[in-house]
């Protein structure tokens, strides 16, 4: 390889082709073209006789130099020139690869197998051979290990075929795995990291660095991957939780609440403090759809610690208390008091008669002691527990008397778990010798199991269960003289639970200790499948992540869960993050188990050196070359023919020589790189190329994922346009506020966004002229929400649409009436999807002000360019939820009206007349 600093040549021997160039030149100056043709039949011979022009002797000089250009760029092509080269591998062994291919490693991993690609073939230019160390255990849980020596194109197919897995990297099984590397001499070893740090990586580096010289390409900052911890629970808020490696300074990454299908149905920033490792965001979310949400994960980032999945140990449990009313003398000793306190901070707590809350949907009803139930409530809470409600009742006087009549007539209700000796038993009274019980600590198979004992909790007086076979398995919780204190029962597909005392303190102090809420808590979870029964028993795999994130069905070689007490399972590679359990039981397994903490990648030992994955590649420019060659040899075919006579060309050939040069000229500025062909139209050919043609424009956020999809969304709505209207419309525009003038474009798509800055007071003075004058702008906030509140800072979208449009004349503004024009301008609709839907769409309110009945403003959040938007193959670019092709149409079709209703006006409002009008006339 020779070395030009930027530019590198990887076969710098076939340069010498190119002392071969003047003697090319004499070859071809001294041949001259083919003689040319004319048709001379004989019966012609006095019409139109002209004397031909004479063949020139020589080859024309352009002719000449296109020729010697084409040679020129096949030999430098084929000298395989390189932009900003790589250096030189040091030492004369083979080279070894060593890859990070863990979870965290999923984030930016297509660019590790670019850099990874090129370091191959650079090894390949310099004739090495080449293995590859992972550190990651594979999918049969065997340890890492190096790959023999490979052809270095070979070891490129190889790491190419890699993916990340969903489970972490053993850097010290990786370690052990260098003792079978075959390498000889001095080798150079390079490592993809992943730029996260463990106990076992500083001995790893050191250990690839006496095989030779040693480089690490790592992330740093925000580059680090995230781990997204399991949510926690605040009162009646769902808060998620995420980790981060770099605590040098603040940082910001967005948390999304995601249903079982993708859709968003929350999104909260997670701002990180300067010297913070963990980040806060709170989901205030109405229980219903908190309770939709199935994984929480961080926008962005595509890896298996940047989700965690939910079970049912998350989901905030709608609770029916069944109110005794008037029955209760004394309110704030009641037991619907101790109930309601206990149970608001984690359930969505309902309070009434049985008849009015089994007209919702319940997870748990709660039936004190002092509640009376009907016979009618009775049958509907009996019909509701066997399709899956659970039952949750309180022992005292009530139950005592009703005991004691069915033990006399030998029978029992239907709603109590177990049978029920008639009467009570008093601990501590004047005629007994028993003091007032402890609670037994809880069985392994109790809901309760987990939960810690007090010391201080005394149950006095409780109703005694009559023994049978069956009570141990139905006894959830027991006082230290065995008998039960809570039981419970599987009827049909619910469940029947008893506490044998009372939930006020008349028989013990259960109800004002913590034990009481957490034993509810307990209970909740069990109205949803997680019982205590499942504790200790195999967890089959349902769903398992992919290194990406993922789910998708497991493969053989995953195992099911065996939960040991007291700790969750480890991530493995036979147990990756998913869901495992059964159609009873379903328990998340994610990656924060395993991973605790994170850390950025420490110091690396002396004479190793690192660098960033973002620096810049080098350029294989032989391509480009090849390709210009190509295109300039087609070229000198096409004037060879024409100089033949056959391809005749209107004009002189002196004219036609200017032409071929001319196309010659822009067929090699086409043909070279990109970035070599940029040009920036002036304002004048800007204005001009508004103006001829009808556009649709959209405002440049300065991020150019977002603008590439507002870009492509209208371009797709322009096809659309034209297969289906008679407008015919050019391509769309960006407009950067205040450079670009909006007053040649009748619509404007506007994307909010956090990260554009507050307009200056040009730009919000050329906005209000543009409203003032007739143009119409569609604000889109991008967001799955309602929409209810645009300005009330409700979320992130509308408190970023209240700061970017401060200073603009907004006027008042309300839901699309059911009879405006925009729902009929072209398409009936009721309603406005976009990628997503549910959103409210809002205009100006109608007024007789209003410019031909056009709305200056439109503001919505269902992400309409999203759904338009379209790749060059005219195939669409993002799903839409949770309507799919139908939505998508649905979504085209308010944008064809939204186009018609800005070009036409009332336009289509005034046809409603024309009956009455044709009447008229015909009188």
């Amino acid at each position: 390889m020779m070395n030009l600093g930027l530019l590198a040549f990887a076969q710098p021997w076939l340069l010498l082709a190119l002392l071969g160039l003047p003697v090319l030149w004499l070859l071809l100056r001294l041949t001259p073209p083919a003689p040319r043709r004319l048709s001379f039949p004989a019966i012609r011979l006095l019409i139109g006789l002209r004397v031909p022009e004479e063949t020139p002797a020589r080859t024309p000089w352009w002719l000449l130099l296109l020729r010697l250009l084409i040679a020129a760029l096949i030999i430098l092509g084929l000298a395989q020139p390189l932009l900003n080269p790589a250096a030189q591998l040091s030492g004369s062994g083979p080279m070894l690869l060593v890859v990070d291919d863990g979870w965290s490693s999923a984030r930016f991993w297509q660019a590790r197998q670019i850099i990874g690609g090129n370091l191959l073939a650079q090894a390949e230019r310099e004739g090495r051979a080449a293995a590859i160390l992972t550190t990651a255990p594979d999918a049969q849980g065997d340890p890492p290990s190096v790959s023999n020596l490979l052809p270095a194109a070979e070891a490129r197919r190889v790491l190419q075929g890699m993916r990340p897995k969903p489970w972490p990297s053993d850097r010290a099984a990786a370690l052990e795995a260098l003792d079978n590397f075959a390498g000889e001499g001095s080798s150079p070893v390079v490592w993809l990291s992943d730029g996260l740090g463990d106990d076992d990586a500083r001995a790893l580096a050191e250990a690839l660095q006496r095989l030779g010289s040693l480089h690490v390409l790592r992330e740093e900052g925000a580059g680090l991957p995230h781990l997204m911890l399991p949510p926690e629970t605040e009162g009646v808020d769902l808060v998620a939780r995420a980790l981060r490696a770099d605590a040098s300074g603040p940082g910001r990454a967005e948390a999304l609440g995601l249903a079982a299908d993708g859709r968003i149905l929350v999104k909260a920033p997670l701002l990180f403090a300067p010297g913070e490792t963990e980040a806060r965001a709170l989901f205030d979310l109405p229980t219903e759809m908190r309770n939709r949400i199935a994984r929480i994960a961080i926008e962005g980032e595509t890896t298996a610690g940047a989700v965690a999945l939910l079970d049912e140990r998350w989901r905030r449990r709608p609770v029916g208390l069944v109110d005794a009313g008037s029955q209760e003398s004394q309110p704030l000793l009641s037991e619907t008091y101790f109930l309601a306190r206990a149970l608001e901070p984690f359930t969505e707590l309902r309070q009434g008669r049985v008849e009015t809350l089994l007209q919702r949907q319940l997870a748990v009803m709660v039936v004190p002691d002092a509640v009376s139930l009907s016979e009618t409530d009775r049958a509907a809470i009996s019909d509701w527990v066997g399709r899956g409600g659970l039952l949750l009742r309180f022992a005292g006087p009530r139950i005592v008397s009703q005991s004691a009549e069915a033990a006399g007539a030998e029978q029992q209700s239907d709603l109590l778990p177990v049978r029920l000796r008639g009467g009570d038993r008093v601990l501590g009274g004047a005629l007994t010798w028993d003091t007032p019980a402890q609670l037994a600590p809880f069985a392994g198979n109790s809901p309760f199991a987990e939960l810690d004992l007090p010391d201080d909790v005394l149950i006095r007086r409780q109703v005694l269960a009559e023994p049978s076979l069956d009570l141990a398995e139905k006894t959830w919780a027991r006082l230290a003289d065995g008998t039960p204190l809570v039981t419970a029962d599987r009827r049909g597909e619910g469940w029947v639970v008893l506490f044998h005392t009372t939930a006020n303190t008349d028989w013990s102090n259960l109800p004002i200790s913590g034990l009481f809420v957490d034993m509810l808590r307990s209970v909740m979870a069990v109205s949803q499948g997680i019982s205590g029964s499942a504790s200790g028993q195999a967890l089959p795999p349902i769903e398992v992540m992919d290194g990406f994130g993922s789910l998708g069905l497991p493969s053989a070689a995953v195992l099911a869960i065996e939960p040991e007490e007291g700790r969750p399972p480890v991530i493995t590679a036979q147990q990756p993050p998913g869901y495992y359990g059964n159609d009873s039981l379903r328990q998340a397994h994610n990656m924060s188990a395993s991973v605790t903490a994170l850390e950025p990648l420490g110091a690396l030992p002396s004479g190793a050196t690192e660098g960033l994955y973002h620096e810049s590649p080098e350029t294989d420019l032989k391509p480009w070359l090849l390709a210009a060659a190509l295109i300039l040899a087609l070229a000198d075919l096409l004037i060879s023919l024409a100089l033949r006579g056959l391809l005749p060309l209107p004009g002189r050939p002196a004219a036609a020589g200017t032409a071929a040069v001319l196309m010659i000229a822009l067929a090699t500025a086409a043909a070279g790189p990109p970035a070599l062909a940029q040009s920036v139209a002036g304002d004048d050919a800007r204005a001009l190329e508004a103006t001829l043609t009808t556009r649709l424009a959209f405002i440049q956020t300065g991020s150019s994922s977002i603008d590439e999809i507002s870009r492509a969304g209208l371009a797709g709505l322009t096809r659309v346009l034209e297969l289906r209207t008679s407008v015919e419309a050019g391509q769309p525009l960006g407009i950067v506020l205040g450079r670009d003038d909006l007053s040649f474009f009748p619509l404007i798509y506007w994307p909010v966004t956090a990260e554009q800055p507050d307009l200056d007071s040009v730009a919000v003075e050329e906005v209000n002229r543009y409203l003032a004058n007739g143009g119409t702008i569609l604000f889109d906030l991008r967001e799955a929400s309602s929409g209810m509140q645009l300005f009330g800072a409700s979320s992130q979208g509308t408190r970023d649409l209240q700061r970017l449009t401060r200073g603009i004349s907004i006027p008042q503004l309300e839901p699309v009436p059911a009879d405006h024009v925009l729902r009929k301008s072209f398409y009936l609709m009721e309603d406005f999807p976009g990628r997503f839907t549910g959103g409210t769409l809002w205009l100006e309110a109608q007024s007789e002000n209003i410019n031909d009945g056009v709305a200056s403003v439109l503001i919505g959040s269902n992400d309409w360019a999203g759904a338009w938007a379209v790749n060059r193959l005219g195939r669409p670019m993002n799903a839409v939820v949770p309507g799919g092709p139908r939505q998508r149409e649905m979504a085209y079709r308010f944008g064809v009206n939204l186009v018609m209703y800005a070009l036409t006006g009332n336009y289509k409002a005034d046809q409603v007349h024309i009956p009455f009008i044709l009447e008229r006339l015909g009188q």
